[in-house]
Protein backbone atom coordinates (compact mmCIF):
# COMPACT_ATOMS: atom_id res chain seq x y z
CA UNK A 1 0.00 0.00 0.00
CA UNK A 2 1.24 3.49 -0.82
CA UNK A 3 0.70 4.73 2.74
CA UNK A 4 2.97 2.10 4.27
CA UNK A 5 6.79 2.31 4.33
CA UNK A 6 8.57 -0.18 2.09
CA UNK A 7 9.41 -3.59 3.51
CA UNK A 8 12.39 -3.36 5.83
CA UNK A 9 12.05 0.42 6.33
CA UNK A 10 10.64 2.23 9.35
CA UNK A 11 9.76 5.63 10.71
CA UNK A 12 11.10 7.07 13.95
CA UNK A 13 8.50 8.96 15.96
CA UNK A 14 9.39 11.84 18.33
CA UNK A 15 9.91 9.58 21.37
CA UNK A 16 12.02 7.18 19.26
CA UNK A 17 14.15 10.13 18.17
CA UNK A 18 14.47 11.41 21.75
CA UNK A 19 15.74 8.03 22.92
CA UNK A 20 18.07 7.65 19.94
CA UNK A 21 19.49 11.13 20.53
CA UNK A 22 20.01 10.33 24.22
CA UNK A 23 22.35 7.52 23.19
CA UNK A 24 24.03 9.44 20.37
CA UNK A 25 24.68 12.59 22.41
CA UNK A 26 26.48 10.71 25.16
CA UNK A 27 28.63 8.79 22.70
CA UNK A 28 29.39 11.95 20.71
CA UNK A 29 30.56 13.77 23.84
CA UNK A 30 33.05 10.97 24.45
CA UNK A 31 34.31 11.17 20.85
CA UNK A 32 34.84 14.91 21.27
CA UNK A 33 36.74 14.47 24.53
CA UNK A 34 39.12 12.05 22.81
CA UNK A 35 39.86 14.52 20.02
CA UNK A 36 37.77 12.95 17.21
CA UNK A 37 36.08 15.05 14.52
CA UNK A 38 32.90 14.15 12.70
CA UNK A 39 32.96 13.16 9.05
CA UNK A 40 29.88 12.74 6.83
CA UNK A 41 30.27 10.67 3.69
CA UNK A 42 27.92 9.89 0.84
CA UNK A 43 25.05 7.48 1.47
CA UNK A 44 25.52 6.27 -2.12
CA UNK A 45 28.79 4.67 -3.20
CA UNK A 46 30.05 3.00 -6.33
CA UNK A 47 29.91 -0.74 -6.00
CA UNK A 48 33.61 -1.06 -6.82
CA UNK A 49 34.36 1.23 -3.85
CA UNK A 50 32.29 -0.91 -1.51
CA UNK A 51 33.76 -4.17 -2.79
CA UNK A 52 37.42 -3.06 -2.90
CA UNK A 53 38.23 -3.94 0.70
CA UNK A 54 36.98 -7.52 0.38
CA UNK A 55 34.89 -7.15 3.55
CA UNK A 56 31.45 -6.85 1.96
CA UNK A 57 29.45 -9.47 0.12
CA UNK A 58 27.68 -8.11 -2.95
CA UNK A 59 24.46 -9.87 -1.98
CA UNK A 60 24.17 -7.79 1.22
CA UNK A 61 24.26 -4.43 -0.61
CA UNK A 62 21.05 -2.66 -1.64
CA UNK A 63 21.96 -1.78 -5.22
CA UNK A 64 20.79 1.00 -7.52
CA UNK A 65 21.60 1.98 -11.06
CA UNK A 66 21.81 5.51 -12.44
CA UNK A 67 21.15 6.72 -15.96
CA UNK A 68 24.74 6.05 -16.97
CA UNK A 69 24.47 2.34 -16.12
CA UNK A 70 26.86 2.88 -13.21
CA UNK A 71 26.48 0.34 -10.41
CA UNK A 72 25.73 2.08 -7.13
CA UNK A 73 24.95 0.80 -3.66
CA UNK A 74 23.66 2.15 -0.36
CA UNK A 75 26.53 1.97 2.10
CA UNK A 76 26.34 -1.15 4.33
CA UNK A 77 29.04 0.26 6.63
CA UNK A 78 31.19 3.41 6.88
CA UNK A 79 34.82 2.24 6.89
CA UNK A 80 35.14 1.86 3.11
CA UNK A 81 33.58 5.29 2.50
CA UNK A 82 35.85 6.97 5.04
CA UNK A 83 38.92 5.18 3.63
CA UNK A 84 38.04 6.43 0.13
CA UNK A 85 37.48 9.96 1.39
CA UNK A 86 40.68 10.04 3.45
CA UNK A 87 43.06 9.16 0.62
CA UNK A 88 41.34 11.26 -2.06
CA UNK A 89 39.65 14.30 -0.53
CA UNK A 90 42.08 14.57 2.42
CA UNK A 91 45.31 13.96 0.52
CA UNK A 92 48.32 15.65 2.12
CA UNK A 93 46.72 15.70 5.55
CA UNK A 94 48.73 15.27 8.73
CA UNK A 95 48.39 11.90 10.44
CA UNK A 96 47.06 10.52 12.64
CA UNK A 97 43.51 11.53 11.71
CA UNK A 98 40.81 10.91 14.30
CA UNK A 99 37.39 10.73 12.63
CA UNK A 100 33.97 9.72 13.92
CA UNK A 101 30.56 9.18 12.35
CA UNK A 102 26.93 8.83 13.34
CA UNK A 103 24.97 7.60 10.37
CA UNK A 104 22.50 5.16 8.87
CA UNK A 105 23.63 2.11 6.93
CA UNK A 106 21.72 -0.34 4.75
CA UNK A 107 22.18 -4.10 4.82
CA UNK A 108 20.23 -6.83 3.09
CA UNK A 109 20.21 -10.07 5.03
CA UNK A 110 21.16 -13.28 3.23
CA UNK A 111 17.60 -14.59 3.55
CA UNK A 112 15.26 -11.61 3.29
CA UNK A 113 11.98 -11.79 5.18
CA UNK A 114 9.27 -9.17 4.89
CA UNK A 115 9.55 -6.39 7.48
CA UNK A 116 13.05 -7.52 8.43
CA UNK A 117 15.02 -4.30 8.98
CA UNK A 118 17.33 -3.20 6.19
CA UNK A 119 18.23 0.23 7.60
CA UNK A 120 20.36 0.52 10.73
CA UNK A 121 22.14 3.22 12.69
CA UNK A 122 25.77 3.15 13.76
CA UNK A 123 28.16 5.41 15.64
CA UNK A 124 31.87 4.76 15.44
CA UNK A 125 35.40 6.00 14.86
CA UNK A 126 38.28 5.50 12.47
CA UNK A 127 41.82 6.22 13.70
CA UNK A 128 43.87 6.60 10.51
CA UNK A 129 47.65 6.72 10.37
CA UNK A 130 48.14 5.24 13.82
CA UNK A 131 49.67 1.83 14.49
CA UNK A 132 51.13 -0.13 17.34
CA UNK A 133 50.22 -0.66 20.96
CA UNK A 134 49.08 2.87 21.77
CA UNK A 135 46.70 3.15 18.80
CA UNK A 136 45.15 -0.25 19.52
CA UNK A 137 44.77 0.58 23.21
CA UNK A 138 43.24 4.00 22.44
CA UNK A 139 40.45 2.52 20.36
CA UNK A 140 39.62 -0.22 22.86
CA UNK A 141 39.63 2.17 25.82
CA UNK A 142 37.51 4.59 23.79
CA UNK A 143 34.90 1.84 23.37
CA UNK A 144 34.92 1.34 27.14
CA UNK A 145 34.54 5.08 27.75
CA UNK A 146 31.51 5.23 25.43
CA UNK A 147 29.76 2.41 27.27
CA UNK A 148 30.62 3.94 30.62
CA UNK A 149 29.01 7.20 29.46
CA UNK A 150 25.85 5.18 28.76
CA UNK A 151 26.15 3.55 32.20
CA UNK A 152 25.93 0.17 30.49
CA UNK A 153 26.42 -2.76 32.85
CA UNK A 154 27.33 -6.38 32.20
CA UNK A 155 29.35 -6.15 29.00
CA UNK A 156 32.67 -7.64 27.96
CA UNK A 157 35.20 -7.45 25.17
CA UNK A 158 36.10 -10.42 22.97
CA UNK A 159 39.55 -9.75 21.55
CA UNK A 160 41.19 -11.58 18.67
CA UNK A 161 44.28 -11.04 16.55
CA UNK A 162 43.74 -11.78 12.87
CA UNK A 163 47.45 -11.63 12.01
CA UNK A 164 48.35 -14.30 14.57
CA UNK A 165 45.45 -16.54 13.62
CA UNK A 166 46.18 -16.28 9.89
CA UNK A 167 49.84 -17.02 10.58
CA UNK A 168 48.91 -20.13 12.56
CA UNK A 169 46.86 -21.30 9.58
CA UNK A 170 49.85 -21.07 7.24
CA UNK A 171 51.06 -24.60 8.15
CA UNK A 172 47.99 -26.17 6.58
CA UNK A 173 48.06 -27.30 2.93
CA UNK A 174 47.22 -24.44 0.58
CA UNK A 175 44.22 -26.28 -0.84
CA UNK A 176 42.73 -26.71 2.66
CA UNK A 177 43.52 -23.36 4.28
CA UNK A 178 40.25 -21.68 3.31
CA UNK A 179 38.24 -24.66 4.54
CA UNK A 180 40.11 -24.75 7.84
CA UNK A 181 39.70 -21.01 8.21
CA UNK A 182 35.97 -21.19 7.48
CA UNK A 183 35.51 -24.04 9.97
CA UNK A 184 37.30 -22.07 12.69
CA UNK A 185 35.38 -18.87 11.89
CA UNK A 186 32.10 -20.79 12.29
CA UNK A 187 33.33 -22.84 15.28
CA UNK A 188 32.55 -25.95 13.23
CA UNK A 189 34.36 -28.84 14.94
CA UNK A 190 32.63 -31.43 12.76
CA UNK A 191 33.99 -29.82 9.58
CA UNK A 192 37.51 -29.98 11.01
CA UNK A 193 37.06 -33.67 11.84
CA UNK A 194 36.02 -34.40 8.26
CA UNK A 195 38.81 -32.56 6.44
CA UNK A 196 41.31 -34.82 4.61
CA UNK A 197 44.52 -34.09 6.54
CA UNK A 198 46.94 -35.70 8.94
CA UNK A 199 45.90 -36.11 12.56
CA UNK A 200 48.68 -33.78 13.73
CA UNK A 201 47.26 -30.96 11.59
CA UNK A 202 43.73 -31.81 12.63
CA UNK A 203 44.75 -31.50 16.28
CA UNK A 204 46.38 -28.14 15.53
CA UNK A 205 43.12 -26.92 13.95
CA UNK A 206 41.22 -28.02 17.07
CA UNK A 207 43.73 -26.18 19.23
CA UNK A 208 43.27 -22.95 17.25
CA UNK A 209 39.51 -23.33 17.52
CA UNK A 210 39.85 -23.64 21.33
CA UNK A 211 42.07 -20.57 21.75
CA UNK A 212 39.37 -18.74 23.69
CA UNK A 213 39.12 -17.82 27.35
CA UNK A 214 41.14 -15.92 29.91
CA UNK A 215 44.14 -14.09 28.49
CA UNK A 216 46.54 -16.06 30.68
CA UNK A 217 45.24 -19.45 29.52
CA UNK A 218 45.02 -18.53 25.82
CA UNK A 219 48.47 -16.97 25.67
CA UNK A 220 49.94 -20.05 27.37
CA UNK A 221 48.27 -22.33 24.79
CA UNK A 222 49.40 -20.32 21.79
CA UNK A 223 52.98 -20.16 23.03
CA UNK A 224 53.01 -23.97 23.09
CA UNK A 225 52.53 -24.12 19.29
CA UNK A 226 56.24 -23.80 18.40
CA UNK A 227 56.01 -20.22 17.17
CA UNK A 228 58.51 -18.79 14.72
CA UNK A 229 60.15 -15.43 15.39
CA UNK A 230 57.53 -13.17 13.69
CA UNK A 231 54.73 -15.08 15.40
CA UNK A 232 56.42 -14.67 18.76
CA UNK A 233 56.75 -10.91 18.20
CA UNK A 234 53.03 -10.69 17.39
CA UNK A 235 52.11 -12.69 20.49
CA UNK A 236 54.36 -10.48 22.64
CA UNK A 237 52.62 -7.39 21.24
CA UNK A 238 49.21 -8.90 22.00
CA UNK A 239 50.40 -9.73 25.52
CA UNK A 240 51.45 -6.11 26.06
CA UNK A 241 48.07 -4.88 24.84
CA UNK A 242 46.17 -7.24 27.12
CA UNK A 243 48.32 -6.24 30.10
CA UNK A 244 47.66 -2.56 29.39
CA UNK A 245 43.91 -3.11 29.08
CA UNK A 246 43.72 -5.17 32.25
CA UNK A 247 45.69 -2.57 34.22
CA UNK A 248 43.83 0.46 32.80
CA UNK A 249 40.38 -0.85 31.97
CA UNK A 250 37.65 -1.97 34.36
CA UNK A 251 35.96 -4.40 31.99
CA UNK A 252 36.38 -8.14 31.30
CA UNK A 253 38.54 -9.14 28.32
CA UNK A 254 38.08 -12.56 26.73
CA UNK A 255 40.90 -13.49 24.39
CA UNK A 256 39.67 -15.38 21.33
CA UNK A 257 42.15 -16.28 18.60
CA UNK A 258 39.40 -18.18 16.78
CA UNK A 259 37.71 -14.81 16.20
CA UNK A 260 38.34 -14.51 12.47
CA UNK A 261 36.19 -13.64 9.51
CA UNK A 262 35.80 -15.57 6.30
CA UNK A 263 37.19 -12.60 4.35
CA UNK A 264 40.51 -10.71 4.37
CA UNK A 265 39.75 -7.47 6.14
CA UNK A 266 41.38 -7.24 9.52
CA UNK A 267 45.15 -7.43 9.66
CA UNK A 268 45.71 -7.13 13.42
CA UNK A 269 43.41 -7.05 16.41
CA UNK A 270 39.72 -7.61 15.87
CA UNK A 271 37.09 -7.46 18.56
CA UNK A 272 33.44 -7.70 19.46
CA UNK A 273 31.64 -5.83 22.22
CA UNK A 274 29.10 -8.13 23.86
CA UNK A 275 26.34 -7.28 26.31
CA UNK A 276 24.98 -9.95 28.64
CA UNK A 277 21.18 -9.65 28.57
CA UNK A 278 18.37 -11.71 30.04
CA UNK A 279 17.90 -13.24 26.58
CA UNK A 280 21.57 -14.13 26.20
CA UNK A 281 24.67 -12.48 24.74
CA UNK A 282 24.10 -9.64 22.27
CA UNK A 283 26.81 -8.12 20.05
CA UNK A 284 26.52 -4.33 20.39
CA UNK A 285 29.70 -3.35 18.54
CA UNK A 286 32.54 -4.62 16.41
CA UNK A 287 35.88 -3.37 15.13
CA UNK A 288 39.52 -4.02 14.37
CA UNK A 289 42.70 -3.07 12.55
CA UNK A 290 42.81 -2.85 8.73
CA UNK A 291 46.28 -1.76 7.63
CA UNK A 292 45.83 -2.79 3.97
CA UNK A 293 42.46 -1.20 3.26
CA UNK A 294 43.37 2.41 2.47
CA UNK A 295 45.87 1.24 -0.13
CA UNK A 296 42.91 -0.08 -2.15
CA UNK A 297 41.76 3.51 -2.71
CA UNK A 298 45.04 5.43 -2.67
CA UNK A 299 46.03 6.76 -6.15
CA UNK A 300 49.57 5.41 -5.66
CA UNK A 301 48.49 2.34 -3.73
CA UNK A 302 50.08 3.61 -0.52
CA UNK A 303 49.00 1.71 2.59
CA UNK A 304 48.04 3.82 5.59
CA UNK A 305 47.35 1.96 8.85
CA UNK A 306 43.87 2.20 10.30
CA UNK A 307 41.77 0.90 13.16
CA UNK A 308 38.18 1.59 14.15
CA UNK A 309 34.91 0.31 15.51
CA UNK A 310 31.17 0.69 15.10
CA UNK A 311 28.57 0.62 17.87
CA UNK A 312 25.18 -0.72 16.80
CA UNK A 313 22.59 1.78 18.04
CA UNK A 314 19.54 -0.49 17.66
CA UNK A 315 21.19 -3.15 19.81
CA UNK A 316 22.28 -0.56 22.36
CA UNK A 317 18.71 0.73 22.42
CA UNK A 318 17.32 -2.72 23.15
CA UNK A 319 19.78 -3.27 26.00
CA UNK A 320 19.25 0.19 27.54
CA UNK A 321 15.46 0.08 27.13
CA UNK A 322 15.33 -3.05 29.27
CA UNK A 323 17.10 -1.21 32.10
CA UNK A 324 14.72 1.79 31.91
CA UNK A 325 17.62 4.20 31.38
CA UNK A 326 16.22 5.86 28.28
CA UNK A 327 13.89 8.89 28.43
CA UNK A 328 10.26 7.82 28.61
CA UNK A 329 8.82 11.08 27.25
CA UNK A 330 9.79 13.71 24.72
CA UNK A 331 11.19 16.96 26.16
CA UNK A 332 8.41 19.13 27.56
CA UNK A 333 7.72 22.63 26.27
CA UNK A 334 8.56 25.31 28.84
CA UNK A 335 6.19 28.05 27.69
CA UNK A 336 2.93 28.47 25.78
CA UNK A 337 2.37 32.06 24.59
CA UNK A 338 -1.26 33.01 23.96
CA UNK A 339 -2.40 36.18 22.15
CA UNK A 340 -5.90 36.96 23.40
CA UNK A 341 -6.78 39.21 20.43
CA UNK A 342 -5.46 39.65 16.87
CA UNK A 343 -4.22 43.13 17.77
CA UNK A 344 -1.50 41.68 20.03
CA UNK A 345 -0.17 38.99 17.67
CA UNK A 346 3.01 40.99 17.11
CA UNK A 347 3.46 41.49 20.84
CA UNK A 348 2.98 37.73 21.38
CA UNK A 349 5.63 36.82 18.81
CA UNK A 350 8.00 39.37 20.34
CA UNK A 351 7.47 37.96 23.83
CA UNK A 352 8.03 34.40 22.58
CA UNK A 353 11.28 35.46 20.90
CA UNK A 354 12.46 37.12 24.11
CA UNK A 355 11.95 33.81 25.92
CA UNK A 356 13.77 31.88 23.20
CA UNK A 357 16.73 34.25 23.37
CA UNK A 358 17.56 32.98 26.85
CA UNK A 359 21.12 31.69 27.35
CA UNK A 360 19.59 28.28 28.15
CA UNK A 361 17.54 26.16 25.77
CA UNK A 362 13.92 27.15 26.30
CA UNK A 363 11.12 25.50 24.35
CA UNK A 364 8.39 28.00 23.50
CA UNK A 365 5.16 27.30 21.61
CA UNK A 366 2.70 29.81 20.20
CA UNK A 367 -0.98 29.12 20.58
CA UNK A 368 -2.49 29.15 17.09
CA UNK A 369 -5.86 30.56 18.13
CA UNK A 370 -9.42 29.30 17.92
CA UNK A 371 -9.57 27.75 21.40
CA UNK A 372 -11.20 28.78 24.62
CA UNK A 373 -9.12 29.45 27.73
CA UNK A 374 -10.04 26.13 29.35
CA UNK A 375 -9.14 24.22 26.18
CA UNK A 376 -5.77 25.98 26.15
CA UNK A 377 -5.16 25.02 29.78
CA UNK A 378 -6.16 21.42 29.04
CA UNK A 379 -3.71 21.32 26.10
CA UNK A 380 -0.91 22.73 28.28
CA UNK A 381 -1.61 20.15 30.97
CA UNK A 382 -1.66 17.27 28.47
CA UNK A 383 1.66 18.41 27.00
CA UNK A 384 3.20 19.09 30.44
CA UNK A 385 3.86 22.72 29.51
CA UNK A 386 5.12 24.48 32.60
CA UNK A 387 3.84 28.03 32.07
CA UNK A 388 1.35 29.99 29.96
CA UNK A 389 2.01 33.60 29.03
CA UNK A 390 -1.30 35.33 28.32
CA UNK A 391 -0.80 38.44 26.15
CA UNK A 392 -3.78 40.60 27.08
CA UNK A 393 -5.70 42.93 24.77
CA UNK A 394 -3.93 45.96 26.26
CA UNK A 395 -0.48 44.41 25.57
CA UNK A 396 0.22 43.43 29.17
CA UNK A 397 1.37 39.91 30.06
CA UNK A 398 -0.05 37.58 32.70
CA UNK A 399 1.98 34.49 33.65
CA UNK A 400 0.13 31.35 34.72
CA UNK A 401 1.85 28.28 36.11
CA UNK A 402 0.14 25.09 34.89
Amino acid sequence: MVYQPPAGARDLLPLDVTQKRWIEDRIQQVFHRWGYHRIITSTLERMDTLMAGGAIQRSTVLQLQNGEDEELGLRPELTASIARTAVTRMAGTTYPQRLYYNANVFQRMAEFRRNQPQEFYQAGVELLGGEGLLADAEVLLLVADCLQALDLKGWHLILGEAGITQSLLSVFPANLQNQVRSAIAHLDRIAIDNLPMEEELRERARTILDLRGSSQDVLAKVKSLNLDSPQQVAVDSLTSLVNLLESRGNFPVILDLSLIQTFDYYTGISFEVVSNTSLGARVIGRGGRYDQLLGQYHPQGENIPGIGFALFLEDLYQVLAASQQLPQTTPATNWLVVAETPEVYTAAFNYAQTLRDSTHLVRVEMDLGGRKAEEIRQYAGDRQIAQIAWIKADGSTVIETV
